[in-house]
């Protein structure tokens, strides 16, 4: 017999105020904050019965601790689903939630799954990246891979080497307009609807509530930028201001085939038109979504031109400036990343992909003559992930591009 593949769309998406490592929630446990956001779903979506959730699948890079024992399924009992409710871990670096969103919606769109929660959470504060972990010594002693490309940084500043044209001055301008875009959208109260109140405990500082993101430098300046240290190479141009930090939070989002999402009275925000995942040298690990992106829009039978959004993860500067130089977009284009990046709110690794989509849906909202819009992000080890959506409300207008 054959399927008749179901459009698959993004209903709603929310997340934790991003922390610092070691900062409001350096005593919080990481599937806690996972936890509030399922929860929170269901409280956003009441006409959704929780025994209709089919799958939960939830993203961490290190899964061991309290982001360990198969979360997804563990997270889902901790927030009272059915028992009915499956639930599954996933690991991608970070994509993982992205991965954790396009592995779900695959089995919405071939009828195995109608209502899947799917996400991410990473505690940088109580598990680094690459805690525990033990390489196979013939990753370096055969030299598949680079030992520099097992520090992301190391890797940022070999896509300065590669690309001389992306200076440090290009891509401190660049950290300069994230804090200042992610300040303004703030102001204009476009974050704070997928922002979840999370309750924090210090025992030095009793119970408090986090509520916005911590990692926020608003009053970052070129000067302020121009004097920090290039910890990854000697004179080199990566530093903790053009990059993401090391942070903490959690996101989830719920998808749903078309038409359960309105048989159930859910409002989509947006539609999967196509997802792809590229290999690259994990030596240049920013450069991933060139090859991703150039997949995902052949499979849509889509160029660069009929974007008319982009969310850009900002591991890097430079990796962001990459793939905007490789479609010839201008650094500054009203159509990148215009409410902030992580530069500004952070990067909890797996859990960063759904935050894109915040902000994608957030562009769609905004304005209805955008029609198709990208999610992308690079990978560590050399990968790339992206996805096409569609804006759902969009009003049939041609949105005219300028490079």
């Amino acid at each position: 017999m054959s399927r008749q593949l179901r459009d698959v769309v993004f209903v709603d998406g929310v997340r934790t105020p991003f922390g610092r490592s070691k900062g409001q929630y350096a005593e919080t446990r990481a599937d806690d904050l996972v936890i509030k956001c399922m929860r929170e779903l269901l409280r956003r979506n009441p006409s959704l019965p929780p025994e209709r959730i089919d799958e939960v699948a939830i993203a961490a890079t290190t899964q061991i601790g309290d982001q360990g024992l198969t979360l997804g399924r563990t997270a889902g009992i901790l927030a009272g689903l059915p028992t009915t409710v499956p639930g599954f871990a996933i690991d991608r670096m970070c994509a993982g939630a992205l991965t954790a969103v396009t592995t779900t919606a695959g089995g919405i769109a071939f009828g195995s799954y109608d209502v899947v929660i799917a996400g991410g959470v990473e505690h940088m504060g109580r598990h680094p990246m690459g805690e525990g972990v033990d390489p196979n010594p013939r990753i370096i002693s055969e030299k598949l891979v680079d030992p520099e490309a097992l520090a992301m940084g190391n890797t940022a500043e070999n896509l300065h080497d590669r690309y001389p044209a992306i200076t440090k001055e290009r891509a401190d301008a660049f950290a300069v307009r994230s804090q200042q875009k992610a300040a303004a959208a703030y102001e204009a109260g476009i974050i704070q609807p997928d922002l979840v109140p999370i309750a924090t405990r210090s025992a030095e500082d009793g119970w408090g509530l986090a509520t916005t993101d911590e990692p926020m430098r608003p009053q970052t300046t070129m000067e302020s930028l121009g004097a920090l240290k290039t910890p990854f190479r000697s004179h080199g141009r990566v530093t903790a201001g053009n990059a993401a930090g090391i942070n903490d939070g959690a996101t989830a989002a719920l998808l749903a085939a078309e038409p359960v999402a309105r048989e159930l009275g859910l409002e989509p925000k947006m539609r999967l038109v196509s997802f792809s995942y590229a290999g690259i040298e994990a030596e240049f690990m920013g450069a991933g979504p060139i090859p991703s992106t150039e997949k995902a829009l052949a499979q849509a039978g889509l160029t660069i031109d009929d974007i008319d959004a982009f969310e850009i993860n900002e591991a890097f500067a430079v990796q962001v400036l990459s793939l905007l130089d490789h479609y010839g977009i201008a650094d500054d284009d009203a159509r990148v990343n215009p409410f902030g990046g992580a530069i500004a709110f952070g990067h909890p690794l797996a859990s960063s992909g759904v935050r894109l989509m915040n902000q994608l849906a957030a562009q769609f909202k905004q304005d209805p003559a955008k029609r198709y819009g990208i999610t992308t992000m690079c990978v560590g080890l050399g990968q790339g992930a992206t996805v096409v959506w569609e804006n759902v409300n969009w009003n049939g207008e041609k949105k005219e591009n300028a490079k």
